[in-house]
């Protein structure tokens, strides 16, 4: 018998007060997200010997070590080994495959979705009574506490629990509110929505010390963009219930415009022109997926004109793609006599 696993990357569109350490209780955070067509894989096929194998497709990859010999995090497959130390069961042996639909640095999540992947696929290996909520806190834990990865606390509970949601965050205590969407208003986005590669990823750790030092130093237009990060999120939700998406469309641009001013780092020359160039064909508005600084950005555009925002993107070096919603979250599975 062999454990597979798979769970969605996601795009968020608007929220703040989660990546900013230490997590301002007082404040709360929102965020309005939706996951995609685009996953982190994995795959878990015990062995007879107390080998352990683990191989990572996207960063080219294998480690091999007995399931009794000390653990070191040396920079090499980390989260998969804080993982497993923290769902260690029985000490048998199995060979683990990992891969996602999108490189780490992207800004659709791929870490933390992959995070959840796997410890999806140990729950299910160990069999193990763990409820969405708590494998998400520990996606979380895994990647913030134990290893000290800089970075917010949505994409883990975005990844577990899949499809559109607005999620609370208030006193380390989450809220996950699944909306139920239309399908006319599903379709509609995916109509006139492109989903655009920068070409360039990026570590998120600058964005986020930057982040941190002016919320802390009281820096008015970090305050102000984290305030209306919130606002807009809530006023998105709206459209999105109302189906009201060329407005939606519209809020997409200003959440863009209020995250902006929360570091100078989270927009770059490049990102600013496609944005531009996007906007001028047709483009009602858009945003970056994730920190900032690279990966994919988000656009809402009339769709009579969307093959002229694809086509000057593309003129610009961007891969332009179309994007599907993915309703469901994590799923794991077995699979006999493999």
């Amino acid at each position: 018998m062999l454990f597979r696993a798979k769970a969605p990357l996601r795009v968020s569109f608007a929220g703040g007060g989660t990546d900013v350490p230490p997590f301002p209780a007082q404040e709360g955070g929102l965020v309005l997200s939706a996951t995609i067509n685009k996953y982190a894989y994995g795959t878990l096929r015990p062995r007879a010997d107390r080998q352990i194998r683990i191989t990572s497709a996207d960063l080219r990859m294998t480690l091999e070590y007995q399931a009794d010999d000390p653990m070191h995090f040396d920079g090499n497959l980390d989260l998969v080994k804080a993982a497993i130390r923290n769902l260690g069961g029985r000490e048998d042996g199995y060979d683990l495959f990992l891969r996602s639909s999108a490189p780490p640095g992207s800004g659709l999540g791929s870490s933390s979705t992959l995070t959840v992947a796997l410890i999806g696929l140990l729950k299910a290996y160990h069999r193990l009574p763990v409820t969405d909520y708590e494998i998400a806190d520990l996606a979380y834990r895994v990647e913030r506490h134990d290893l000290g990865i800089k970075g917010g606390l949505q994409d883990q509970y975005a990844a577990t629990f899949g499809g559109f949601n607005f999620i609370e965050f208030a006193d380390e205590h989450v809220i996950v509110n699944p909306l139920r969407i239309g399908s006319d208003t599903i379709n509609e986005l995916e109509h006139n929505m492109l989903l655009c590669f920068t070409g360039k990823t990026r570590v998120s750790d600058r964005i986020i010390d930057d982040q941190t030092e002016r919320y802390r130093g009281g820096d008015a237009k970090t305050l102000e963009g984290l305030r209306m990060q919130k606002e807009l999120a809530v006023e998105m939700k709206k459209a999105l219930l109302q189906n009201r998406v060329s407005e939606f469309g519209s809020l997409l641009g200003h959440a863009w415009e209020y995250k902006r001013r929360m570091s100078d780092h989270i927009s770059t020359p490049f990102i600013d022109e496609a944005y531009e160039e996007a906007c001028r064909h047709g483009a009602l508005g858009g945003k970056v997926t994730g920190a900032g600084g690279g990966g994919y950005m988000l656009f809402y555009c009339e769709f009579e004109r969307r093959h002229e925002v694809a086509e000057a993107l593309t003129r610009m070096g961007v891969t332009v793609g179309e994007l599907a919603f993915e309703p469901h979250g994590l799923a794991t599975w077995s699979v006999t006599g493999d």
